[in-house]
């Protein structure tokens, strides 16, 4: 039953452009190849696909088998020869679907992972995802980031090995992910190292900032686990070690280059003992504030423990000046850095309240999106067995998500300009459909819907008006181009309400078809948000008329 409903909807998509499929269709098609693996028409299903009259509708519709695929695949007692056909079926899928919509579905499948599945969906599709950024071109640098962000906070979750039995049968394969995720991000690397200063662009900048973001992360993480590790191994004691270290920081002659104790060690030290706690107990107790002060100060991301008397909202304030308006990179990174232990140390109603104050406060897209990423998380973490809260599932997290799913100006909104914000409200609203079940609601997304149209109608009308104007512009700038010729001349141009610096046509094209791959991104997930959420609209407005 099941292979002839494919095969009709196949049939019947087979040769007509993507635009004239029905909504129905994706739905369909997803449910029958999921049920054809269940059945194990594993090897009919590939030869279909595999089709070259299928070509054109497996790279319109392929992406919607990228979970049913990856769930066979990673499910326990599969037999071999049944899991290598459902990896032939997910390789095929790769090479021909279009990107975008795939490095949605593939993101899905690792954000979704839990427990020792975490690493063996990274480990499955980190190849995949690798191809996938690959085909994206010169456009791939805000993707690589995301992919990169999502990868680290996936693997964060694993444990530490500390003795020499857990490090050798590495039970939840964290070292070899790490082997792994190297070999992923080895040809941006050599991408971005390839290209010579003097032929430097705005894309390839882009790509390289997201690279230098993720070693600083991978360095932070690293350096972290491992003395947390070594330290436990070596049977060392925190506290000793941190007030010993802060004694010969001192009697250090300041003209000796060669300080014992790394910047990086000592910074460590003082996260594992006064934020992590261990060995606080055997901290002096003699040692006042001024001296939690005088040890921390000089380690600007740990100096938010030190003052828990503070106003916040002044504090607060602060840091979010530094964040966005601050000159120096690193100092801007340190302060959001801060501006997370903040956001930490209060409870889920504390969060809350904070969280709609920031919104209503903040004008900054990249703080506003900041935020929407912490509400995920808390809704996330709310939505897991045992950790429920009134704060974040209906009906307060409905009268928050008021204040996150809307648009300043509507349809006319500078969708570049907010584009941090609106891709994380594109991102949570995605995440909430897929990860609150209809019949269970705890989250009351599925309440009503209409809602969502006040936020998605217009989105999708200034995304196509976006498009326009940007596809415009290219175009002009292109036969600009070629009356030009070679002699290309400088001048400035404006983009998400920024002026540019001056620049020669060639790099002026460059950003706007970055711009247009921004919306193309918005769009993918737009597009898939729509589908889950149509047909509820449609059946609920159904209803209504019946009624």
């Amino acid at each position: 039953m099941a292979l002839e409903e494919l095969q009709a909807v196949i049939q019947r998509c087979r040769g007509i452009p993507e635009a004239e499929f029905k909504a129905e269709d994706h739905g369909i098609f997803q449910t029958a190849a999921s049920e054809c693996l269940e059945e194990g028409h594993v090897v009919k299903l590939l030869e279909i696909l595999q089709e070259e009259q299928n070509k054109d509708f497996v790279t319109c519709m392929g992406w919607n088998l990228v979970g049913p695929v990856v769930g066979c695949i990673l499910k326990d007692n599969q037999e071999t020869e049944y899991r290598e056909n459902c990896s032939k079926i997910l390789d095929l899928v790769v090479q021909i679907s279009n990107p975008k919509e795939l490095l949605v579905g593939l993101l899905e499948q690792v954000e979704e992972a839990y427990g020792e599945k975490i690493s063996k969906s990274i480990l499955l599709l980190l190849q995949p995802l690798q191809t996938v950024l690959l085909k994206l071109g010169h456009k791939k640098a805000y993707s690589v980031g995301l992919t990169l962000s999502t990868i680290i906070t996936q693997l964060s979750q694993l444990p530490v090995p500390c003795t020499n039995e857990q490090r050798q049968h590495d039970t939840y394969d964290l070292c070899k992910c790490c082997m792994a995720v190297a070999s992923f991000v080895k040809p941006f690397v050599d991408e971005v190292g390839q290209i010579s200063e003097s032929k430097s662009n705005p894309s390839n900048d882009q790509l390289k900032e997201e690279l230098l973001k993720f070693d600083e992360v991978c360095v932070f993480l690293i350096n972290l686990r491992l003395l947390q590790v070594f330290l436990l191994a070596l049977g060392e004691s925190l506290p000793v070690l941190m007030v010993q270290s802060r004694k010969k920081q001192e009697e250090t002659d300041p003209l000796q280059e060669d300080i014992k104790y790394p910047m990086n060690s000592l910074a460590c030290l003082a996260y594992l003992l006064f934020v992590q706690h261990i060995g606080i107990d055997h901290f002096p107790a003699v040692y006042r504030y001024v001296k939690y002060y005088s040890i921390n100060a000089t380690f600007l991301y740990l100096f938010g423990i030190c003052i828990d008397y503070t106003n916040i909202v002044f504090v607060l304030g602060m840091q979010v000046k530094v964040m966005t308006l601050c000159p120096i990179d690193h100092l801007r990174k340190w302060s959001l850095r801060i501006f997370q232990q903040y956001i930490n140390k209060f409870d889920t109603s504390g969060k809350y309240k904070l969280f709609r104050c920031l919104l209503k406060t903040s004008q900054h897209a990249g703080v506003q999106g900041y935020i929407i990423q912490n509400i995920k998380d808390q809704v996330d973490l709310a939505l897991k067995p045992g950790n429920k809260n009134v704060w974040f599932s209906d009906p307060h997290l409905i009268t928050l998500l008021h204040s996150v799913l809307s648009l300043p100006e509507g349809a006319e909104t500078d969708l570049l300009q907010n584009s941090d914000r609106i891709m994380a409200s594109l991102n949570l609203l995605r995440y909430l459909v897929i990860r609150d079940n209809e019949w269970q609601n705890q989250t009351g997304i599925w309440t009503d819907l209409f809602w969502i149209e006040n936020f998605l109608h217009p989105l999708r009308t200034g995304l196509n008006m976006s498009k326009a104007h940007y596809e415009a512009e290219i175009r002009t700038k292109e036969e600009n181009k070629k009356i030009k010729g070679l002699f290309e001349t400088q001048c400035s141009l404006t983009v998400g309400g920024k002026k540019l610096p001056k620049m020669t046509i060639s790099m002026q094209l460059e950003v706007l078809r970055s711009a247009i791959y921004t919306f193309d991104l918005m769009e993918s997930v737009l597009a898939r948000i729509e589908e889950l959420t149509d047909p509820k609209v449609k059946t609920r407005t159904g209803d209504n008329v019946v009624l």
